[in-house]
């Protein structure tokens, strides 16, 4: 499947909306949603910090997902999210891959659940290695175990 990246648009933004409540992407996150007010505040505060750099994935023509580094206590992290119909279709370690292309800041963190594997294949196709392990706090305020990987 063709993927590509570009600047994300306002009309992208209820389709993010709608990937981060999908209950599957969910439970592989261990995240809870975001309403859609603190969705849009996000995105809109992203939008406005010159130092993150956000893309809309692309897959096929349609929006698949987004895919952003930014920073967090000092260090360039990467994100990305995806639907769940392009699952398992290579779409995100394409669009990973493009995306580090584009991100020449190193070295670059990333932090994944221990429990989707998914995600940690995806970050170490694309030369993320394992560098440590931390916890953090769930939207529902539960503990979750994950791994933390830098690449460069």
């Amino acid at each position: 499947m063709k993927t590509e990246l570009r600047d994300p648009v306002a009309e992208d933004l209820p389709i993010f909306f709608a990937h981060q409540r999908e209950p599957a992407a969910l439970r592989m996150a261990d995240w809870t949603a975001r309403d859609e007010d603190t969705f849009m505040a996000h995105w809109a505060k992203t939008a406005a910090d010159p130092s993150v750099l956000r893309k809309t994935i692309l897959a096929g023509g349609l929006v698949a997902g987004y895919v952003g580094s930014f920073e967090r206590q000092k260090l360039r992290e990467v994100c990305y999210w995806l639907g769940e119909d392009v699952w398992g279709k290579g779409v995100a370690t394409k669009a990973l891959a493009a995306f580090l292309g584009e991100e020449v800041r190193r070295p670059l963190w990333a932090r994944v659940a221990k429990n989707n594997p998914a995600s940690l294949r995806v970050l170490e196709k694309c030369g993320f290695t394992i560098a440590g392990a931390d916890k953090y706090a769930n939207g529902a305020g539960e503990e979750v175990e994950e791994f933390v990987l830098k690449l460069g």
